[in-house]
């Protein structure tokens, strides 16, 4: 993974955008703190697939942490406010992944699923693959990446369902509402199958 990882902080790092958000994210205080999922994803396939990578349309920026001690609804609010607290413009949207068990599936549906020990864990059951990453400033000015299942499908432009927790129904409609062979002309898409 090592030159796919070169690769990716390359473009993580060339954009002021998200050199920002992961500053931000890094001085506010959340425990074990990541980026990823969407934001990543639009950022990367604007700048590989794509007309470029605009700031403006990124729906929410997914920001993990790992708390067990705080693991209300409210918390994640708490920590979703102190995050535009400390920069307004980004569309935040911090999730404790301690607390994931607790409430995912009343939103989403299927049986109750058992706690995450780990972001990396709960990274791993993100809905696409290429979705299925996250990042982070260090303090040494370096960016960790957490990739679960590589990075081949994120850096290559694919997009194929993680079968460990999303459905092929619920991929389904991801797929619709995301429109990514529209919106990144050069991204190959696995429709999802049962």
């Amino acid at each position: 993974m090592s030159t796919q990882a070169e690769r990716l902080r390359a473009i993580v790092t060339a954009s002021r955008w998200m050199t920002r958000v992961l500053a931000t994210v890094a001085g506010s205080g959340l425990p074990d703190a990541w980026v990823g999922a969407g934001a990543l994803r639009d950022l990367v396939w604007g700048e590989l697939y794509g007309p470029g990578f605009d700031p403006s349309t990124v729906r929410d920026v997914d920001v993990v942490y790992f708390d067990p001690l705080h693991t209300e609804r409210a918390d994640d609010d708490r920590a979703t406010a102190l995050l535009a607290g400390l920069w307004r413009r980004p569309p935040w949207e911090a999730r404790n992944q301690a607390a994931v068990h607790l409430w995912y599936h009343h939103k989403f549906g299927g049986s109750p699923t058992p706690p995450f020990r780990s972001v990396a864990e709960a990274v791993a059951t993100w809905p696409e693959y290429a979705t299925a990453v996250a990042v982070r400033a260090t303090r040494e000015g370096t960016i960790d990446i957490c990739a679960p299942h590589g990075l081949d499908d994120l850096l290559d432009g694919v997009w194929r369902r993680n079968p460990v927790r999303v459905d092929v129904n619920h991929s389904r409609v991801r797929l619709a509402r995301h429109s990514p062979e529209t919106r990144w002309r050069g991204v190959t898409v696995i429709p999802p199958v049962s």
